[in-house]
């Protein structure tokens, strides 16, 4: 397919962007990004995995996009085929790993919040996803604990602790979704799916969680893009068709 716009492309957060938190595309967004894509190249990078990506994309969604990065681009996909993958585990080893998980279940056990579910670290290729709460909560208890944390700052109170905890591991720490906050090492944020972007002259970056500890400020700030703050789905599409669709 040819692309109108050679040398820019259009590069997308999952939740809170395109989607409402861990909540299905639109019908109206996927036949939007259908469209920008016959104009310039599309991507989207997001911190959860492939299979939560597909939920809410579509199960087709590494063949429906130019490039896929699922877990920050640590595993990257262009065209329908991998193109790269990265480990935690042998950056890290297994002792360093275990020290850091042992730690941070036994923080979790002494927390005295509202309610606890399941599945409170989920190990990623690339990264932890740590969630005080657990994310074998429902819809509804995930929204209230969003409300009960936006008062007593949980997850930012746990990652300062980790952060101090394990500043030897030199740790990244980064909260976003309603619920968990993603570990991996420095530099192994949104702006590692950078290095397959290369040949791209202009990278517009569009993202919700941009401030300074948000899952989107580094690849934002960074001097290979040019950062666009949206507050939901429905600002994505409003500032992207200004910006492109209608700039042809």
């Amino acid at each position: 397919m040819a692309v109108r716009k050679p040398g820019l492309i259009a590069l997308f957060d999952v939740d809170g962007t395109l989607t409402a938190p861990r909540k299905v595309a639109t019908p109206k967004m996927l036949e939007f990004l259908k469209e920008l894509r016959k104009v310039v190249t599309v991507g989207v990078v997001g911190g959860s995995d492939l299979s939560k990506i597909s939920e809410q994309l579509g199960k087709s969604v590494i063949n429906d996009y130019d490039y896929v990065f699922s877990e920050n681009g640590l595993v990257a996909h262009k065209g329908g085929k991998l193109i790269g993958t990265q480990s935690l585990k042998s950056f890290l080893g297994e002792e360093k790993l275990k020290e850091f998980i042992n730690f941070t279940l036994h923080y979790i056990a002494d927390l005295d919040i509202p309610i606890k579910r399941g599945t409170f670290i989920e190990f990623r290729s690339g990264m932890l996803n740590v969630s005080p709460i657990g994310r074998n909560c429902s819809q509804e208890e995930r929204d209230e604990f969003e409300k009960y944390d936006k008062v007593h700052n949980i997850r930012p109170k746990m990652v300062s602790v980790l952060r101090e905890k394990f500043a030897h591991l030199n740790l990244t720490f980064s909260i976003g979704g309603q619920i968990s906050f993603d570990v991996f090492p420095q530099g192994w944020d949104k702006t590692y799916c950078l290095r397959y972007l290369e040949e791209f002259q202009e990278v517009h970056f569009f993202g919700d969680k941009t401030y300074k500890g948000g899952n989107d400020h580094e690849i934002f700030a960074s001097e290979r893009t040019v950062g666009h703050t949206v507050t939901s789905p429905e600002d994505t599409v409003e500032q992207c068709t200004a910006l492109i669709l209608s700039n042809p």
